[in-house]
């Protein structure tokens, strides 16, 4: 996603059946490592996840705007709807756990 702003944020919110931002800053070690196996996780697990990653320090406006206070934060939403929320030190497999469900449910017969 190119240009980033509020805006076009919110649009993939409301267009996508299933959303997940990561929100992380360069100058921190966990967003650098989380990172790369939260992108593994959703594209062998969750394929119908759309990915957004939003640069905090670049975007502090939509950061601020989604009430961001640390990082790495995910927040997930389905069907519009912010569902989960998960901050600074969490596992895959504690990512993984709380998709998995309503994931399911949405997705899959």
């Amino acid at each position: 996603m190119q240009n980033i702003d509020l805006v076009s944020v919110q649009n993939e919110i409301d267009s996508n059946k299933a959303l997940l931002l990561y929100y992380y800053s360069d100058r921190c070690a966990p967003c650098i490592s989380l990172r790369p196996k939260v992108q593994e996780l959703i594209s062998e697990d969750f394929k119908e996840i759309k990915t957004l990653f939003i640069d905090s320090d670049k975007f502090p406006e939509i950061t601020a705007h989604f009430g961001i206070f640390s990082n790495p934060t995910i927040l997930l939403f389905f069907e519009g709807k912010e569902f989960q929320r998960w901050s600074k030190y969490v596992s895959i497999a504690q990512i993984s756990e709380g998709i998995e469900r309503p994931y399911s449910m949405l997705f899959e017969e």
